[in-house]
Parts: structure tokens; sequence; C-alpha cells
């Protein structure tokens, strides 16, 4: 078994994870992997993700393998059938084949280039990782996806509102320049998945993937809850539970990012979280993934108030992947 996607998992299942989080939170102790090591291969930088995985797995008693393709391991290609004359040092089917021999799970962290919409909607790396190993693959953020981040965020919704459903906002933010897509996909799925009524907004231009988006809203009608998508800002946060701020980049702005920041220019004043966007909610908590930029994703006044949930996010990332890792290792 994977960890990929919440897609992949019903609601029955994911309810399982959150409570397992829940128990790990609340001082339970269960050592499943005493003797055993995880992979965490990381083709990118980390902070919540790095660290919360290792003391998770040193928690669970096991060793944390930590490998960053070019830099403390070799240059990693992963396509098929190419003709390795360039700057690629080894093949993903020998190094996943090599590595499942020595560990229990491996783990992947690989962001979108942010160059070929077609080519990185399909999760390249991390799918050829799954292929090729027989071991559970985790997924630790991929062009695409960020499962542990969004039950992190589920989780932390349900301990601070309770378990039922609410009224949650995705909303775009500016930033300097284009990010990936992986964290607003998967907290719109799985907030979609638990049956909150999300409501995603953003600017003309910054569309998300229109199968996600087919997936979101298939989900919202299982679940009973509901999925709509605005450019009106203060519509966006009228009566809303849950504000999630987040940038993310034009997927047809990929390989031309001069064009994405130029788009993105005149949007710069106005789509940020302020107290006067706050104050259009129900009360609402803040939330955000984390890194951010202050004062330009969310005013200092937000993110340091008393309903900013940042770093209860950041916590919970620990306890779930905790229960992640039991579940797919026990």
């Amino acid at each position: 078994m994977n960890f990929l996607s919440t897609g992949y998992f019903n609601l029955d299942e994911l309810n399982e994870l959150i409570e397992s989080a829940m128990r790990f939170k609340n001082g339970h102790t269960e050592r499943p992997l005493e003797g055993r090591s995880v992979a965490l291969v990381f083709f990118n930088p980390s902070l919540r993700t790095r660290a919360s995985m290792q003391v998770g797995i040193f928690e669970l008693g096991g060793n944390a393998v930590i490998l960053e393709p070019g830099s403390t391991s070799w240059t990693l290609e992963h396509r098929e059938g190419v003709v390795m004359d360039g700057n690629k040092t080894e093949h993903l089917k020998e190094f996943v084949r090599v590595l499942e021999r020595y560990v229990s799970a491996i783990g992947v962290r690989t962001f979108a280039e942010l160059n070929d919409w077609g080519a990185e909607r399909a999760d390249p790396i991390l799918n050829a990782f799954a292929r090729y190993a027989n071991v559970p693959v985790i997924n630790l953020e991929s062009a695409m996806h960020h499962p542990c981040q969004a039950m992190a965020d589920m989780m932390t919704i349900h301990e601070k509102l309770g378990n039922e459903k609410k009224k949650v906002l995705l909303t775009w933010a500016w930033h300097p320049k284009p990010l990936p897509m992986a964290v607003p996909n998967s907290f719109a799925l799985a907030a979609a998945q638990f049956g909150h009524d999300i409501r995603i907004a953003h600017p003309r231009g910054y569309e998300l993937d229109e199968e996600l988006i087919r997936e979101v809203k298939h989900f919202a009608a299982e679940s009973g809850g509901s999925m709509e998508i605005t450019h009106d800002l203060e519509a966006a946060y009228d009566g809303v539970d849950v504000v999630y701020s987040k940038s993310w980049g034009g997927k047809d702005f990929y390989g031309n990012a001069d064009a994405d920041i130029a788009h993105r220019g005149p949007f710069r004043e106005q789509w940020i979280v302020d107290e006067q966007k706050m104050g259009l909610t129900n009360d609402a908590i803040f939330m955000h993934c984390l890194p951010v930029r202050r004062n330009v994703i969310v005013k200092d006044s937000v993110i340091d108030g008393p309903r900013s949930v940042v770093i209860n996010e950041a916590e919970n990332r620990l306890h779930v992947q905790k229960a992640m890792l039991t579940k797919l290792l026990r």
C-alpha cells in the first residue's frame, strides 16, 4: 500500500488516520518500526516535512535514512528508454530496487519545476518510485499533491472546530514568484472528502487543474459537501469558518515565469489576508502550510492573532505521519 494522495482512500480510512493521529498527540506510544529503517528522498528543501518525518520515525522505533539526489546521493534519471549521456548518473530503476533491500518504506519529496504542465501534472518522478518499488512509497510532496500536509490540515480543523461540516475558503495569494499547486490541490481534495463546503478563490489565470477540480466535485457530492469557485474576494470570505491562504502558479504560464510574474503584478495589494477580510468571516481560523512570507501572503496582525493555527498545523504533521507510517508498516 502506498500513500500518494488522499484520493486513494475512503473517508472511513482517512478518519481512522485522524483518530490515530489524535491518540499519538495525546501520548499514545507504539513502536511498529522497531529495528526497521525508512528512506526519505529529498529532491527539494524542507523543514517541517524532513524534521517531522525524522522525529516520527524515531519515536516509532525506527531509523530514518536521508538521501538528497545530486548532493548526498547520485543524480537520478526517471525517464524510460533514455540514453543517459547527460548529467544524470543513476536510473531510478536501480536506485529504488537497491534501496528497498535496505528499508521498509520510501518517502519522496519532489516539487514541480513549473516548466511543462502536461508532463508535471502526471507526477512522473513520484509515480516512477511507486512503479519500481515493492515497499510502500509515501508522497512527501510532489508536483500535484501533498497529502501529509492535507491530512494535518484536516486534523487541525477537526481539533479546533469539531467534526461537523464547515465552510472552508482556499484563497490564492500574491507571491513574487510562481509556486507549485500541490498544497492547494491536496487541501481542496481532502476538504471535499471530509464533507466540508469548499470555496476556492483566485484571480483569473490561476485555475487549478480541471481533472483535479472534477475529482473535488465528485468527493464533495459523495460526502455531502459542496465546491464553488469565485473571483470575488469579499464574497469569498463571507461567513466562512476557515481561511486557508496559499499562492500557486498559473498552469498556462508553465515554462514562462516572467509572464506569470507580470500577470500577477496587479493583484499584490488585493490578494493578501488582512484583518478587514477576516472580519467578513464567521470568526474563522487562519491556516497556512508554511513557510509563509509575512505581509505578502498574510498580515502580521492575522498570523500572530488568536485565530491563527499555523503552528498547530505544523505540529500535526508529526502526529498524522506517525499514524500513516503505523498504518502502512504495522
